[in-house]
């Protein structure tokens, strides 16, 4: 990726809809609206702004860059299908970028952490040059290390998003498939109550 690109990412990975504009090497613009739910209807609106307010339009992009998670699983599906779109509809490469990574200082050895429902957390350890795979695990569990804890729900949802802009812009060049959801545990949702209507003959 030449060091002139412009990226494009955007996270919805919790309760809002956070996106910032890489021009350059140098992250020219970040917004972010709070919301519990509707990120499917704010999320275009929200990232042609940031392209307005740059006078750039969508051909300008290089590639894109997305959170895919860990956390809520309505809004990872939304910024993963809006990035494979848009990526697919200007020819430009999607680059998926973890929620653990998007709170990493570069090779720091670490714990980055994603709180999760009922006591539990996502947690990936990183050393200097790697990583291990992330696990769920009870937050109680967590006291038991001697590396630097970061956590995600502490970071503002701007530099998230301007993270994943950075990580994106070196990771352009790279062949990687497609972005898909970083899913750590099953969807927190409930079965219907409705009984199924009869089918007819």
């Amino acid at each position: 990726m030449p060091p002139e690109a412009t990226i494009l990412a955007f996270d919805t990975s919790a309760a809002h809809c956070a996106a910032a504009l890489l021009v350059r090497g140098q992250i020219v613009d970040a917004r972010v609206e709070t919301m519990a739910r509707g990120q499917a209807e704010r999320l275009m609106p929200l990232l042609s702004a940031l392209l307005d307010r740059q006078g750039l339009d969508w051909s300008a992009l290089d590639a894109i860059g997305v959170g895919i998670g860990p956390g809520n699983f309505t809004g990872i599906r939304i910024a993963v299908a809006a990035a494979r779109g848009l990526a697919l509809a200007r020819g430009i490469p999607a680059i998926g970028v973890s929620a653990f990574e998007s709170i990493r200082p570069p090779a720091m050895a670490c714990l980055a952490v994603v709180p999760a429902p009922r006591g539990m957390i996502c947690v990936q350890e990183f050393t200097a040059q790697s990583a291990l795979p992330p696990v769920v695990m009870p937050e109680s569990e967590l006291d038991r290390t001697d590396l630097p804890i970061l956590r995600h729900d502490r970071v503002s949802p701007q530099e998230i998003a301007a993270q994943i802009a950075r990580l994106a812009a070196e990771r352009a060049h790279e062949t990687a498939p497609r972005p898909a959801p970083l899913y750590l545990r099953p969807a927190d949702a409930a079965p219907a109550r409705d009984v199924a209507p009869p089918l007819l003959p």
